[in-house]
This record gives C-alpha cells, structure tokens and sequence, in this order.
C-alpha cells in the first residue's frame, strides 16, 4: 500500500521544520519564495493532498470565498473571476460564484445568506441598480470585503477599480483628434462612481476641446434591449453625430445595427468606441475599437487583498486601488 505523503514527509525530504513546510504551503510572507517553490514543487512532484477538514477546524476557516457579480455572462466579470480562481486556488480555496442579475433586493439577500459563517470573506462587484449604500456600510463591519470595478466611494473597504475618467476622456480626445465635431454618449451604470466618472471624463474632453455638450446627444441605458435599439436609433436620426462611445459593451453591438438600417459607413459616417472586454471586437466588421479593461488582473488584485486582509497583514482598510485601462484602436475609428 501506498503512503501517504504528509507535511512531515515533505519536511524530512527537505530537511527543514514541519512548521516551514506548513506555512510555505500557506503562502505565508514569513518564508521566502525560494523555500516555498522547493515545498510547492516537492508537493507537486509528490502528489501531497492536504487535509483540509483537519486544518480548517483547527483555524476556524472555512477556506472558501463568495464572488458576487451582476452577470457572468458579461466578458470583462467572467474574465474577473479567473483571476481571482487563480489566486484563490494557490491557496486551496473554494469559489463560490453568485450573480444578482443587476438586482438590488438578490444582492441583499445574498450578502446575508453568508454572514452565517459559509465564507471567511466576499468580492463583491455591485449591481448597477442599487441603492444598498447603508448595508454595505453595515456589511463590511461583520465580514472581510473587498470592491472591484463597481463600488461605492464612502465606504471603509478596499476598492480595485480602473482609471474609468481618463479612459473616458482619452476616447473622447482620440475621436475629437480623428476630426469628429459631434459626439454621442450611452451612459450606463449612472447610478454608480464607474459610469459618472466615465461621463465626466468625456465631458472634460469636449470642454477642453470647445465642444458644446447637449443632453440630446446622450442615450441612457434601458434594461429593455430593445429600448436601447430604438433610443440610439432616434438619437442618431435626429442628431446626426459623426461618433459615439458607449460606455458598456452592451450598447456597442446595437450600434452597428443601427448603421447598417440607417444606411451609415463605419467609421466613414460614424465612429464608434465602447468600453468593452469583448473578445470578438476583433472580428466585427469592421472591428471595433475598445477601452479595455484589465479585468483578469482586477480578480487577482481583489483577491490578493482579501488573502492578505484574512492573514490580518493588511493594513489599508479604506484603500483605492486603480489599474489603468487600454484604448485598442480598431477599424470603426480610423
């Protein structure tokens, strides 16, 4: 019969302590990261399997952590949560996922349902709906949270989000330099410091520019797709702008249908930008220029954090970390 490859075992082949072994396996910042690759790829090599029922009695930890996003069929959330699977699973942590739909009442009950002790933290991106200011206020007083891409600025919890006003006004800048004189906006997630930053920063830039700012010239997010449609349809008919940036990748693709019904040459009649991780972008015809969010680096950063805040080694508790994003120019603006 086979033995079982224990941390003891690990140890004595490394010739270094059981207690070195168990906090290398734990990725803890007492050990180098020379000694915890030794350990890491002896264990590897060794088909060592932790027993994590024993070690999580003795820690009172659950080893796992809740992701709660609004949607996962969204590119930019499914590429968050491998980032954070990434870092979570170095860690012999479980994921578990939960989707609010944008629906402020499911957040709620969610965020509730784990105050039970099922997880030791949450990530939470908040849906674009909510009016949950208070409970989360509340929230993070019981329970380690960390907020990534959608937050809340007057809360004391760590926030990861991406540097939405200066993509915003870079967009705006790269369509003014591109010689459009007319400007449309599709704003989403009003609600949240995401979406008025990213208004902001384009109205900074047609400020800077000279650029006379209209309300007629925006079009604001309808849950109802078909709205969206018919509301870029008629703005475009009566305003006649020669560019456009959407602030959400879902409003992006319902401007090409409105060009081809419109009778309208992408870019040659009306350029297009959209905040979007959307990996067909490429591929559309013609392809459409993005600001890109680092979304795989924001779930690693976020869950980084809560590790790091779980292993009380964290010390910025109202911390604001920005990644910036990227302006992929494609074919619908040149």
């Amino acid at each position: 019969m086979k033995e079982t490859v224990t941390v003891k075992t690990l140890a004595k082949e490394l010739n270094i302590s059981i207690a070195t072994v168990s906090k290398a396996l734990n990725d803890s910042y007492e050990i180098s990261l020379e000694t915890k690759q030794k350990v890491w790829d002896l264990a590897k090599k060794l088909k060592y399997q932790r027993n994590p029922s024993a070690s999580n009695l003795r820690s009172h930890k659950t080893k796992t952590i809740a992701v709660i996003i609004p949607e996962i069929a969204n590119n930019f959330f499914s590429l968050a949560i491998n980032g954070i699977e990434e870092i979570a699973r170095k860690r012999d942590y479980h994921v578990l996922i939960y989707q609010t739909h944008e629906n402020s009442e499911i957040e709620i009950a969610f965020t509730d349902s784990l105050l039970s002790g099922r997880v030791d933290g949450i990530l939470i991106s908040v849906s674009s709906n909510t009016n949950n200011n208070d409970h989360f206020k509340e929230l993070v007083k019981k329970i380690p949270v960390v907020f990534f891409d959608r937050v809340f600025e007057d809360i004391d919890a760590v926030k990861i989000t991406t540097d939405d006003y200066d993509s915003a006004y870079n967009a705006t800048r790269h369509l003014i330099e591109g010689g459009c004189k007319k400007i449309a906006y599709l704003f989403a997630l009003n609600n949240l410091v995401t979406g008025k930053n990213r208004f902001a920063g384009y109205k900074k830039a047609l400020e800077e520019y000279g650029m006379v700012y209209t309300d007629a010239m925006v079009v604001n997010y309808d849950k109802d797709i078909s709205k969206n449609y018919e509301n870029i349809k008629a703005m475009v008919s009566s305003e006649k702008p020669d560019a456009i940036i959407s602030s959400i990748e879902d409003l992006a693709l319902p401007c090409y249908y409105v060009a081809r019904e419109l009778n309208l040459n992408i870019p040659r009649d009306l350029k297009i930008i959209s905040f979007s991780n959307l990996n067909t972008a490429p591929l559309l015809n013609p392809s459409l220029t993005t600001i890109e969010q680092p979304a795989f680096e924001i779930g690693k950063e976020a869950a980084d954090i809560l590790f790091k805040i779980l292993d009380k080694k964290y010390f910025e508790p109202n911390g604001n970390h920005i990644l910036k994003s990227s302006l992929i120019k494609r074919e619908s603006t040149s």
